[in-house]
This record gives C-alpha cells, structure tokens and sequence, in this order.
C-alpha cells in the first residue's frame, strides 16, 4: 500500500530517520523507518527502471533504500555539453565500470527553451533518453534542473528570452515565476516517469535552486524556496529533495522555509572547490561545528556535498593555470589530490558525494558563460576527449569500496590517534567492530612512521602531499582481516569464491594479516607473493606493481570458502571490474573497460574496451564456462583460483591513420559593411524602455540585441544619418561578455576593430559583463553631405551568470550608445543577429554572421564558386573570411576514435574563427589568446566512417597579418571496443 501523505508526514517526522517515499517498498523493507536503527549490511542492489516501487529514507549516516544503507558515490556530468546521444552511454558505462553508482546531471533551461512557451526535449536534448540511459547502465540519476544552475554556461542556464521578460529572476516574483512553473512543468513531466521510487527508472534525488546565497534572510527568498518546493511536489516528484549550499553557509537547513506541512523530505547539501595548495579542510565530524561548518549544519541528516572539486574551470587567457590550460589543472588536481581530499571527506561522514566534474565535455557553441571558453574538460577524470585518464584510480578505488564493503556507509568518530608527520582519522562501524584510519600526509615529503592501530602499530609510508586509507577487522567472506597497510577496494563473492582485492602506490608492499583459528591450505599463484603462518594469523606479502596483479588462494584456515587475495598497484586495479548479474557477482580483470556483461547459458558474453594486448580473466558463478569478448569466443583454461584465463592475448587496438585537410576553398563575408546592402528586412532599433539592468542613454533609443530577439552570437548594427562633414570622431558604447569584440565601418571603409581585454587573475577573472567605448577616427575623405551608413559588427560573447541574484544576467549585449564628435547627425538603427533557431543542433548553435544566415557552415552548401585556398593564410582585413573543405575519414568499424581538430598560428596574430564540422558550432578559437588550440570532433557529430565538411568563420581584426596557419586532426585516443554510434 502506498503511503498517504498524512502518513507520509507523520512517519518522517517521528525519528531522525527521515522519509520512505514512493510506498512501502522492496524486498523486506518495512513499511516505514520508524525510530530503530538499520544495521550495517549488504548495499542496495544495483539500480534498474525494475517496475518495483521503492523507499528512500535517510538516517544521519546515509540514504536508505529500501532498508539498506546506500552511499552515493557520484559523478557530475552534463548531457549537454555531450551533443552525441549515443556517446551519453560511452561514459556513463566507463563511470559505473570505475566505481560510480550515481550520475549527477544539470538541466539547462536555456538548452531547451529557444523562446518563451517552446521547449524542446528531442534530438540531442532528449532527457528522456538520458535516463533511459542511466537506469540501463545501472546508475542512480541526482537530477537538478534549477530553474538557475550556473554551470559556467550563458546566463547561468537562463534562456536568452529571460532577460528581456519582466520580473526579478531568483525571486517570489510573479511574473519570474510564471516562466520558472512553465519550465519546471517541462522537465517534471519527463522526471516522473524516471522515478526510483515508482521502479520506473532511477531519479534518487532532485535539487531546486543552486547556490542560492541571496535573500536568504528575506522573505522573498524563502518564498521563493518554498514555491519550488511545493510546485515539484505537485508535480508528483517524490524523491527526496535539496538545495546545494554554496560555500557552507548552513543556508537552506531543514525547517528553514515552509514545505508545506511536508517533513522529512529535504536534505541539506553544501558544495566546495578547495585548493590543491592548502590543507584539505574538516567538513563533518572532524570539524569545528555549527551551521557554517558543513555537515554539521544539519546533524539529523546524512553528509552530502553535491559537488565536490574534481578539478576546476579555466578562462580565455588561461590565467589561473598560467596558459597550460587544463593539462594544469589535472596535474595540480592529480589522484594523490584526490585521495588526500575526497578520503578526508569520507572520514568526516559525508557518505553522499558527487565529484564536480567527472566528466567535463565541451561547451560548445555559444554555451559557455563569460568565464569560460569552449573546452570545459576540467581536468575531470574522464577528458574531455572520453579517455579514462590517472585520476580515476581514486575514484575507482573509493567507489567500489563504498558498494562493496558495507562498513563504510555507517562510521562514528572513534578514539584518537597519532603518528607522528601524519594528520590521522580514525573511525569504527558500530556494528561491525571494524576500525578505519584516513592518514594524511600535508607536507611534501613522504613519511613512513608507525601508525597507532587497534590490530597494533603499523608501519607506513604516505607520500607527500597525499594519503592512505587502512581498516582493521572488516569482514572478508568467511573470514576477518586482523590488518593490511595496502587500502582495501572491495570484498565480493562471485561463485563459491570470496575475492578481495588491496590496492596501493607503485613499489608498496602490502603486508597482509588475515585472522584463522586453524592452519589454512595457500598457494602462491603469482611469485611475487609471499606468505607464512605463526599458529593464529595468516601473513601474506606482496609488492605492488610488480608483474601486474598478484594473487593469493587461501582454503581452509576456519572457513569452507576458498578466499582469493589480489593485490595491485593503481594502474592494475583499474583494470579489475565487479559486475552484478541476475545470477551472481563477475569480476573481470585485463581490458582497459569492461561495459556490459550477460550471461547466456553456460557462456559469458562481455563487452568492453582494450588499447594495448592483454589477457582476459574472469571470475564467475559456477556453470559458466565460455567467455566470449566482444562477439567473439575465446580460448580459455580454469586457473587454479577458479577463474576463466585466456590462452592467448585480446589484440592491441589497430592505428587509426588521419587525413590531411587539403583543397579548402574560401569567400569573404560581410556584405552588411557596404553602404549599398539592403537592410530593409532588419528589425528597426527604436525601443525606448528595456528590462535590461543596464541603463539606457537618454535621448538615444535602446540598442541592446536581446531586446530585439537576438540572444547568441554576432549582432549587426547598421546606422543610417545624412551629411556627415565635419564629423571628425565616433564613440561606440558596448557591453559584451569576455573577450567581447567590435568592428565597424563607415560607408564600407573601415574604421577600425575594438576588443575588450584578457582577464587577470587577482581581478577580473569572473568578470561577466564588460563595458568599454571604442573612440573611432573619421578619415577626411568620408567626411561628405548626403546619406552615409554606419556598419557595426559586435561579437558579443555570452551573458553574465546571476549568481548573486542580482540579474545580472540581463546586462545588456551588444551597442549601448553612440556619439559623434565635430557634428550631430540623427541616426536609425536597424540590428540583425541570428536566424531562426537550427531544428536540429538549437538555439546556442548560430549566431548573426551573414554566412550563418546563409547556411555557409552546412555540410548540403554548394561551395564550388569559392576560390582555392591552402594554409598558412597571412592576410590583412576588417571582416570575416570563410574557409570551408570536405575529409573522410575510414576508422575501423570496431575501434572507438575520438578525434580534434588543432589550429596553430603565430601568438601575435589577431585573429579568432569559429569552428563548424557538419554544421555545428563547436567552438571559438582566438589565436593571440588562447589557451585553447585543440577542439574535441565528438562522434556521431563527425562521421568517423564517411565524409564530413568543415567550416571555419575567421574574424580578422586588421591590426596584423591575420590566419589561419596550420590546420590539423589530431588523433585523442583509440579503443578497440566503444559503443555503437548514430548519426546526430
């Protein structure tokens, strides 16, 4: 019987426990959680849109599903900036296969919404897919679709349309609020179908708001929290929801705003981006306390920080990683960098934790806000180009662990300890008797101290500026662990076999203690390892590293259950993969990734990724004897652990050879400069009064792009007066977002080019709106009675974010004033952006260049009257120039190529160009800025196996000899394996 919300409400507020949501569940779960506590045991299973209802409640130690406690271990990633829907399954499968449970996704207003009352939810913005997606992989969804999100994305996820509406954004306002329930209306019709707790897909949690650090204190702030509250609820949303707290304010606690009547089901969330260069900070147990501290803000409720750093964005300029772009930012932000603060997370009982971003893509077209530029890869974990790179060994260490071994999911502070050099955690699970210790090395150099345990002192090494996690007295199967100074990963049954694995730094050596009341029966399999028994404990050593995966068979000793020991390195252990299926637990070992596994019969089909030649190993329930990879069968023997072993290697992947890009051919644009072009069809500037938080000039007519329907990309101004002589000088007022720039012309003559800085990194780096006045000399020669046109070109980059709840986010774009010195003349404006928006690719693909008007960036364009052209180009003009070439490319059918395209000039050249491949927009290169000069190609938008065209709009800016020099594909990664992929 599904619960009523009466009794919904009484349940969730008679104990700490929280709410059962979505009725009274699965397999043994009790109706409700009343005030008894849920002992430690086995997680959840994995999650599937399984048509069975579920209960998601909370305790202050983690989520409950379904009367098991969950952590979440999730990874942010945005459908959005991955414009292939068939590459969403890519990564999503590479983040459960390294250790996630939980997708983390924005859902970007301004993605969908291209005009007011129209939405889309088709083609690469089908959400529905998505978590179609999600629950196929086996992934909880955390779904936060605002309506602001920030995000580094134009508006902060506001549509372009807002900022020239009525009403304060982030307010009660009603007329806000009208647009803000229209688009939720939106996105919840689509959410509820996917809800874990209806089994009809895997929606765990939904976030409304982000961030929100103003009004908190006013009346209209929580007005406004309590409206979205109750508008998703009424929406049939009944999933737990929350609010990501920016910066640990204790804002937005439960009980803090009126959810009408409804308790229970709010959980308190904060964010933080810590620096790699200061000491990893106490956001839980650990810490001082109090609504600032984190987690202790709300102590009924389980830790959560929905975004936790896994890297950090980068600016034009690349000012805060000194040009290298985001190879800096995965370096500095590195594995060791990970372990060291998301292990002090864990520590501090935050058992819900989402890294921001594991995966980054790429901000393509006009999406990326101001303070970013078109690559977003963030030095994630997975790139930017869907390699699995170093960082995930933490990532897939702490996942599995948290999923396999339950103990992690429910720890109290314990007693304190000290070593000496070493910042030391220690925690036990109440119901277990196991004991964690977090040790944390802060200073440069390594330390190897001995380490106070409750199994006795231990001796360790912690590199510096990293650090280890050990555990005394976890359950191993059938067996305990007295001890290991290598970190456990995961514990698992798969047949009649317990397997655990240890995992640690290259060169380690693990010493392992395994308690065993009687003399067990171990064999060595691999070399390296070495054991011996003193009457009551086991002891095995192994050195990581050396000769891949080391493993040890331990019979008998108590247990009728034979126990497999492995012990690896980082870059062996992420090549050992759980799988649960139907029948039992798999682990795989060897391929780079293993993406799906079912069981047919007596045979194993997996599929997966390999790079470089390996054998396949496998671990399986009984009755199962036949692997076959990838559609193929393989030779196999039974190893003497139990597993399935392949006799011969899986191949390396083949190389993928490139073309070189020849036979471009080009033609310059902006006939709009010329006196003579026919403007007539132009919307006729003459507005008076605006929305915009910019001022309009008095006496002046208002000049900004949005309030004429022109919200991405170029805008064109053409300025009709009569007489021009004695007109000596012209002032063009502009407001654009970085690296915002103008160019006019005075009867097709140039005037001259005017662009906006590079930011700095103490001031001017999260700038979002910039304003400046371009001071333009008359020649003699145009100064002439009769009719004159004045042609301004404004690249006018993206809007502010609104963070600070200030609409900033309707900063104007575009003009602002004009003014002439040495005469008077009286001027009509006409403006002309973009087209109507692509049916296809959305809104943020085009801008107002007259050869996007005219479809030049289309691969179906007959360029056949352009003239020849090759590369290195050294022209001198005040305008755009179109280069356009057709490749193919041949990459094997079964090998997953991610490819780029790299533009290299001299650093002093201006010049900046706008990349279509196939039609779409996928980023701005500026040569004399940077630091981006490699843009990812992804697949399906570029057709690995047939014929593409590629266009490139080059804004020269007179003031030096302008490019392109050389244009190159660049080869990112190769996989045999992938994913089948559909055209977009």
């Amino acid at each position: 019987m599904a619960l009523s919300r009466r009794t919904f409400s009484a349940l969730a507020g008679s104990a700490a426990l929280g709410l059962a949501l979505g009725g009274s569940g699965g397999p043994g779960a009790p109706s409700a959680y009343a005030a008894r506590s849920v002992p430690t045991g086995p997680a959840p299973a994995p999650p599937s849109a399984d048509g069975r209802r579920h209960t998601i409640g909370y305790d202050r130690y983690s989520l409950l599903v379904d009367g098991r406690r969950l952590a979440v271990w999730s990874g942010e990633l945005h459908p959005f900036r991955l414009p292939s829907p068939s590459l969403w399954r890519d990564v999503l499968q590479k983040m459960r296969a390294h250790g996630h449970n939980t997708v983390s996704i924005y859902v970007a207003w301004n993605y969908h919404s291209p005009a007011p009352g129209r939405y889309d939810f088709t083609g690469v913005r089908d959400l529905d897919l998505f978590l179609r997606t999600a629950a196929e992989t086996g992934l909880y969804v955390i779904l936060r679709p605002g309506p602001y999100i920030n995000a580094e994305v134009d508006g902060g996820g506001f549509p372009g349309w807002l900022t020239a509406t009525k009403g304060t954004a982030r307010t009660d306002d009603p007329a806000y609020l009208s647009h803000v329930d229209e688009w939720l209306t939106q996105v919840d019709r689509i959410a509820r179908r996917h809800l874990f707790t209806q089994g009809t897909g895997t929606v765990l949690l939904y976030q409304i708001e982000n961030e929100y650090d103003s009004h908190v204190t006013e009346a209209t702030g929580r007005a406004y929290m309590s409206h979205l509250y109750k508008k998703v609820r009424a929406d049939g949303i009944d999933v737990p929801l929350f609010h990501n707290d920016k910066g640990r304010n204790g804002h937005w606690t439960p009980g803090s705003f009126d959810t009408g009547g409804e308790r229970g089901g709010w959980l308190y969330g904060f964010d933080g981006y810590p620096s790699p260069y200061r000491t990893p900070p106490d956001w839980g147990r650990f810490g001082s306390g109090g609504t600032t501290g984190g987690a202790t803000a709300s102590p009924s409720t389980p830790g959560f920080v929905p975004e936790f750093g896994g890297g950090w964005f980068d600016p034009w300029g690349g000012a805060y990683f000194d040009g290298k772009g985001y190879a800096e930012s995965r370096r500095t932000r590195d594995a060791a960098y990970e372990r060291r603060f998301h292990l002090t997370n864990l520590a501090n009982g935050l058992t819900l934790h989402n890294v921001y971003m594991t995966f980054g893509g790429t901000s393509w077209g006009w999406l990326p806000a101001p303070v970013v530029y078109t690559s977003y890869d963030y030095g994630a974990a997975i790139d930017e180009a869907r390699n699995v790179t170093d960082k995930i060994a933490p990532m897939h260490q702490l996942g599995h662990l948290l999923q396999r071994v339950p103990d992690f999911a429910k720890l109290d502070r314990a007693a304190e300890v000290k070593a000496k050099g070493l910042k030391v955690y220690h925690l036990a699970n109440p119901d277990t008797g196991a004991h964690v210790y977090v040790a944390r090395n802060d200073g440069t150099d390594a330390v190897t101290t001995d380490l106070p345990t409750d199994a006795g002192d231990l001796r360790i090494t912690v590199p510096g500026k990293d650090a280890k996690l050990l555990a005394t007295g976890l359950s191993l199967g059938g067996r305990t662990l007295r001890y290991c100074t290598a970190q456990p990963v995961f514990c698992l049954t798969a047949g009649r076999t317990d397997i655990a694995l240890f995992a640690g730094r290259p060169e380690d050596m693990a010493e392992l203690v395994l308690s065993c009341p009687a003399e067990p029966a171990v064999q060595r399999l691999d070399p390296e390892a070495g054991w011996g028994f003193d009457g009551r404990d086991l002891h095995v050593n192994a050195p990581l590293g050396k000769g891949g995966l080391t493993r040890v068979l331990v019979e008998k000793g108590g247990s009728d259950t034979p126990l497999v020991l492995l012990f690896a390195d980082d870059a062996t252990s992420v090549r050992l993969f759980p799988y649960d299926t139907p029948s039992g637990t798999l682990l795989v070992y060897g391929p780079k990734l293993l993406r799906h596994v079912e069981l047919r019969g007596s045979e194993i089909h997996l599929t997966g990724d390999v790079t470089d030649a390996t054998s396949l190993e496998v671990w399986a329930p009984r009755g199962l004897d036949t692997l076959v990879w990838n559609g193929r069968a393989l030779h196999t023997r039974v190893t003497l652990s139990g597993s399935l072993m392949t006799t011969d290697l899986l191949p390396e992947v083949p190389e993928v050879v490139l073309p070189e890009l020849r036979g471009w051919r080009t033609r310059t644009e902006n006939p709009e400069a010329g006196p003579n072009f026919d403007d007539s069809s132009w919307r006729v500037a003459d507005a008076t009064s605006s929305f915009s938080t910019t001022p309009v000039p008095d006496g002046q007519p208002v000049l900004f792009a949005d309030d004429y329907g022109f919200h991405y990309g170029d805008v064109w101004y053409r300025g009709a007066f009569t007489d021009s002589r004695g007109l000596e000088e012209i002032s063009l007022a502009y407001s654009t977002g970085t690296q915002g720039l103008l160019m006019a012309w005075l009867d097709g003559e140039p005037l001259g080019t005017h662009r906006m800085p590079v930011p700095d990194k103490t001031t001017t780096v999260r700038k979002g709106t910039w304003t400046d006045t371009a001071v333009l000399p008359v020649r003699e020669r145009l100064r002439s009675p009769g009719r004159h046109v004045l042609s301004v070109l404004v690249r006018r980059m993206q809007h502010d974010q609104d963070g600070k709840a200030l609409d900033t986010h309707k900063a104007a774009r575009g003009l602002t004033a004009a003014a002439f010195r040495g005469a008077a003349p009286k001027v009509t404006w006409r403006i002309q952006g973009e087209g109507a928006p692509d049916p296809v690719r959305g809104p943020m693909n085009n801008g107002g260049l007259y050869g996007e008007r005219q479809g030049w960036h289309l691969p179906g364009f007959r360029d056949h009257d352009w003239e020849e052209a090759s590369f290195p180009r050294a022209d001198r003009r005040q305008g755009v120039t179109w280069y356009r070439t057709a490749f193919r490319l041949s990459v094997p059918a079964d090998v997953d190529a991610s490819v780029g395209l790299t533009l290299e000039d001299d650093p002093y050249r201006a010049y900046r160009a706008q990349i279509f491949l196939n039609g779409w927009n996928l980023g701005q290169y500026i040569n004399n800025v940077g630091p981006q000069h490699t843009f990812v190609l992804p697949n399906g938008i570029l057709r690995t196996r047939g014929a593409n065209t590629l266009a490139l709009a080059v804004l020269s800016e007179f003031t030096t000899l302008s490019g392109p020099g050389t244009v190159r594909l660049t080869l990112l990664g190769r996989a045999s394996g992938g994913v089948p992929v559909t055209p977009v």
